[in-house]
């Protein structure tokens, strides 16, 4: 059987096409050329597949990379959202894209580093959590099509970052002990602010304007709307007899509304974009994850007109629009969607 292994020249895409080839495998190395400039992603990806003597491609997705995320990343921001590029990226790059090329060079199989697991659960392939919950990244991943689901393999789920460091370094594969990625890919040096700024420079959502309270009030200025985050403190730059927070932004009158740590909790979303890996009866019971982290509540999903609304069971902190929210049973992804800036609103007179 023939899998098609994503690498990025990383440790996790790296052993993960040697696990395959120990399991009998036959293994082919895709590796996606994203961006204009050079990366070492090309390079240590050839160097391991020669390493383990498999055939090896360079797919050009610059094209979809432009316009699915980075684009996408931009506008997000320009328009008071808050992007989550990889959620994206994975749709429609690697799970889309380049599993659509796979499957076109003759693979059975796409294989992935992600720290997840496709397993069958009764009569159908489930995504699952990874067992490590410091590790992992099912809640990137909830896009994914049922129909894919049986030709996904995700070898790494069942362990964690250390093990595979280690199994790595057992194998001699020669990016072991390579650092992790940045947080954002294809952004320099991590600094979306920067970035923001290069690529849209008339743009209201990076011009100055005021930081102002739930009731209007002008406490200060700021340099540009877009690059605020709900729930920021620091670099606010106003003295307060209490500390203040970020809680939204209103793009079209350049203003930044921040208020105390109480004004950030809310017990209620909406969201919209919503995907369901296999169909799901509403109202439904369920755990979610608002954010990229180990941390899951408990709520009830309804439907709501052309969205669907979520009530938790326990306020949530800094719930922030345009961020997905990924349903759970237990284990089990359900599927997701985006949350909406109008979730956000404050009960105040500042309308987001």
């Amino acid at each position: 059987m023939k899998a098609a292994v994503a690498m990025s020249g990383g440790v996790d895409s790296s052993l993960t096409a040697a696990v395959l080839l120990e399991r009998g495998f036959e293994v082919v190395g895709l590796t996606m050329r994203l961006t204009d400039e050079p990366t070492s992603a090309v390079e240590d990806a050839q160097r391991v597949a020669d390493f383990l003597h498999i055939e090896h491609h360079v797919v050009d997705l610059r094209a979809e990379f432009q316009a699915r995320v980075v684009n996408y990343f931009v506008n997000e921001y320009l328009d008071g959202r808050t992007p989550n590029p990889c959620v994206e990226c994975n749709k429609y790059v690697k799970f889309g894209a380049l599993f659509d090329r796979a499957m076109q060079l003759g693979a059975d199989y796409f294989s992935t580093g992600h720290y997840a697991r496709v397993e069958r659960v009764g009569d159908r392939y489930q995504l699952l959590k990874g067992v490590d919950p410091r590790k992992d990244q099912s809640y990137v991943l909830y896009n994914l099509r049922a129909e894919q689901l049986p030709k996904i393999i995700l070898p790494l789920g069942a362990q964690s970052k250390d093990e595979t460091r280690r199994l790595a370094q057992q194998l001699n594969i020669p990016v072991a002990d390579k650092p992790d990625s940045q947080e954002i890919c294809f952004v320099p040096d991590d600094d979306y602010k920067k970035f923001l700024r290069a690529r849209a420079r008339s743009s209201a959502a990076l011009e100055s304007g005021s930081i102002v309270d739930v009731d209007g009030n002008v406490l200060g200025h700021h340099e540009g709307a877009a690059l605020y985050t709900i729930g920021q403190r620091k670099g606010l730059g106003i003295a307060a007899p209490e500390p203040l927070y970020v809680l939204g932004s209103n793009v079209e009158r350049r203003e930044v509304i921040v208020g105390h740590s109480t004004d950030l909790f809310s017990s209620t979303l909406t969201v919209e974009d919503v995907h369901w890996i296999y169909p799901v009866e509403l109202p439904l019971r369920a755990e979610a994850k608002i954010r990229y982290s180990p941390r899951v509540a408990r709520c009830t999903v309804r439907s709501s007109d052309n969205r669907i609304a979520v009530e938790f069971d326990d306020p949530q902190r800094a719930i922030t629009g345009g961020q997905s929210i990924v349903f759970y049973d237990d284990k089990i992804v359900l599927g997701g969607g985006k949350i909406t800036v109008d979730s956000i609103r404050p009960i105040c007179s500042r309308e987001l």
